[in-house]
């Protein structure tokens, strides 16, 4: 009976010796390059390469050329590395639009905080950087301040957040234009905020929208603009 244990025994140990020898001798799965891809740009930031690449697929062919496949195929990872940093498309275009209202703000920071010009100079500049940003990404202004988002109330939290501040951020700029002597003092600050930004923005979708053909004479369209809202 020893004996006859002792075999099954050794028995065993052979057949498991002669499995772990097989194993060995697999050959290795073939890593895609799309794996290696995904391993090397979450230490780039995958997550920036992706907003930038949504940026450019916006600008060439709008909103509705953006889909998550489209985007992994274009960077170069998989579906599975894109889906980690947004989990739909909804997400991914909030995100941009986050991005394209932060440096909305910084933008106009930068204008007014401009000393070498006078305040009412300042507010002529960022009228005419107003309508040159929305022309020139028509497809990031709309995506920013379009139906695609808002009207479908679908903005996230985040975006929602940003955007409040940046209206916020005009609202004390008109009340300083008011101090300041340059903007009328007798109307409500918000009011006149509101009725200056909807002011740009109608000029700047009737530009965009081919509605007005001629574009040529933009600046004294802002310069008239301007004489209108300011005292």
């Amino acid at each position: 009976m020893k004996l006859q244990n002792l075999y099954h025994r050794n028995l065993t140990v052979s057949r498991l010796a002669d499995k772990i020898q097989a194993m060995s001798q697999k050959p290795a799965r073939e890593i895609t390059r799309k794996e290696v891809a995904d391993k090397s740009y979450h230490h780039d930031d995958l997550r920036q390469k992706l907003i930038d690449a949504t940026r450019d697929m916006i600008r060439s062919g709008g909103v509705e050329a953006v889909s998550l496949r489209k985007l992994a195929e274009r960077v170069g990872v998989s579906r599975t590395a894109a889906y980690h940093y947004f989990r739909d498309k909804n997400v991914l275009l909030c995100t941009l639009a986050e991005e394209g209202f932060r440096q909305w703000q910084g933008q106009i920071s930068r204008i007014f905080q401009d000393d070498r010009r006078t305040p009412a100079e300042r507010y002529r500049l960022y009228i005419r950087w107003y309508m040159s940003y929305a022309l020139e990404n028509a497809e990031y202004y709309d995506l920013m301040f379009g139906r695609s988002i808002w009207k479908q109330k679908c903005a996230t939290e985040s975006l929602k957040a940003i955007a409040y501040e940046v209206f916020q951020d005009q609202v004390k700029l008109t009340q300083q234009g008011q101090k300041q002597g340059f903007l009328p003092a007798g109307e409500d600050s918000l009011r006149l905020a509101q009725v200056s930004w909807g002011t740009l923005h109608g000029l700047a979708r009737l530009l965009i929208d081919g509605i007005y053909t001629d574009n040529s004479h933009i600046d004294e369209m802002c310069d008239c603009a301007a004489n209108l809202l300011m005292r």
